[in-house]
């Protein structure tokens, strides 16, 4: 066991020389396994060890035993040993989760704490060939794609490794009897009142004595099967979400050119741009990834609102995904600007310098869309920033007549949700430059001009 235990260390490469590994101990057969197998190791991978237990106060008197015989374990082993009691079952009702995901939330938490204060490397979780079986039995009877079939990652985010995955539950149990290990054994794992217990102790027998009494290995097989094809097919997609799509500080923008790829390609992408946004891909089911492609298909301006708050938009062929906002009330603000300093505007993050100049040889032939120069003397009133409003409206330069802002807007294919944000420099309550875009042609620069206003702004993304 301990050889095969060895070979799934080395084929995922888990551990480089000199790492600290915190190792998940619940006091149950599987973590103690884990935790003395890799101390049998240890010399040899070159490693050094730190075990992590959590009192769940779930089960009373039979916690603190755990909680005790953890200690104890590693103390024989001269292993040092983080403990941490927390009352799971009231933190579920707070948070309004389940025990089980409220359990685990702590779990992991407490395990990256001690992985920084050590300043480890690795964190090493007892998840075995049958919890592999059971998951995927599970996500097939939810209605999974690939991605779960894959079930448990022997490797996740080069920081979770399960060195005993292909260790079956009953090759753990010898090897702790053989040993003399006399772990602690959780009874509410023998109570068929949750989904995954009912899968190992009703589905998984059944299946054993009607169908396939190997049936463990081979779904194991079937994930491992799986996860070298779509291992492929997520690296070809990681390649064309960088090509086709863009990170903007709060949005994805997938461009049009992505949906010409095919489905399994395409709803990738789309999960990707989810999870760049949100930070994971919880809630979001597979009628939510159909509904982006839907929307791309329809005409500009389709919009649509998925779970966590995201905010969907076809511009011209492009989806533009983000965290919808609620409405900023900056944005209804003006702000007054002095000539001849700079006026930072804290709530926007902008230096705005205003600047009279008598020459044209202040002019700068270098193209710059953040410095612009106005007819001075064509000014009345005011100079203002300010953002839209219903009804602007404004001269292009080199236009006579003026034309709808809202209309301008389309036409230079601003997407919607940026429209709103977009700052507006004002002579009293004409529209003068519309920042990052266009300048009026009422305020431009001729023959005639004596004095030159600039503008320059620093500090817009």
């Amino acid at each position: 066991m301990i050889e095969k235990i060895m070979n799934t260390i080395k084929q995922n490469a888990m551990f480089k020389e000199g790492d600290k590994v915190i190792v998940g101990v619940s006091g149950g057969p599987d973590s103690i396994c884990l935790l003395h197998v890799l101390y049998t190791l240890k010399e040899e991978l070159r490693i050094t060890l730190a075990a992590a237990h959590i009192n769940h106060c779930l089960r009373g008197e039979e916690a603190d035993k755990d909680e005790e015989y953890v200690k104890r374990f590693c103390n024989e082993l001269g292993i040092e040993c983080f403990v941490k009691k927390i009352d799971v079952h009231k933190l579920s009702k707070e948070k309004s989760i389940s025990c089980e995901m409220a359990g685990r939330e702590v779990r992991y938490k407490f395990f990256e704490e001690i992985l920084n204060n050590i300043e480890g490397q690795k964190i090493a979780i007892a998840h075995n060939a049958n919890d592999q079986a059971e998951t995927v039995l599970m996500r097939i009877m939810r209605g999974t794609g690939l991605e779960g079939l894959v079930g448990i990652k022997a490797v996740r985010d080069e920081i979770y490794v399960r060195p005993i995955l292909n260790v079956s539950r009953n090759e753990i149990e010898s090897y702790c009897e053989v040993n003399k290990l006399n772990p602690r054994i959780d009874k509410t794992n023998l109570e068929n009142i949750f989904t995954r217990n009912k899968i190992r102790l009703e589905l998984v027998p059944y299946i054993q004595q009607n169908f396939n009494k190997d049936i463990i290995e081979a779904l194991n097989r079937m994930a491992d099967t799986i996860r070298v094809d779509n291992d492929y097919i997520n690296k070809v997609s990681t390649e064309l979400y960088r090509k086709y799509c863009k990170k903007l500080k709060s949005k994805v923008i997938i461009y049009k050119e992505a949906f010409q790829e095919n489905e399994a390609i395409v709803t990738r992408i789309i999960r990707m741009s989810l999870n760049e946004i949100k930070g994971d891909l919880r809630n979001f089911e597979k009628v939510h990834i159909y509904d982006i492609i839907n929307i791309q298909k329809n005409s500009t301006g389709k919009v649509a609102m998925l779970p966590n708050n995201i905010e969907v938009i076809n511009n011209y062929g492009d989806i533009s995904l983000y965290i919808k906002k609620e409405v900023n009330l900056i944005n209804n603000r003006e702000y007054t600007l002095e000539i001849n300093k700079k006026n930072y505007l804290e709530d926007l993050d902008l230096n705005i310098s205003l600047k009279v100049y008598t020459n044209k040889k202040c002019l700068d032939s270098k193209k710059n869309n953040l410095i612009k120069y106005f007819d001075y003397d064509k000014i009345d009133g005011d100079i203002k920033l300010r953002y839209r409003k219903n009804g602007d409206k404004f001269t292009p330069l080199g236009m006579r007549g003026s034309k709808k802002l809202k209309d301008l807007f389309m036409d230079l294919k601003i997407p919607k949700d940026e429209r709103n944000n977009i700052p507006l420099i004002c002579f009293k309550e004409e529209i003068a430059w519309i920042v990052d875009y266009r300048v009026s042609d009422k305020f431009k620069i001729d023959e005639n001009t004596k004095n030159i206003l600039q503008i320059k702004i620093e500090g817009e993304e």
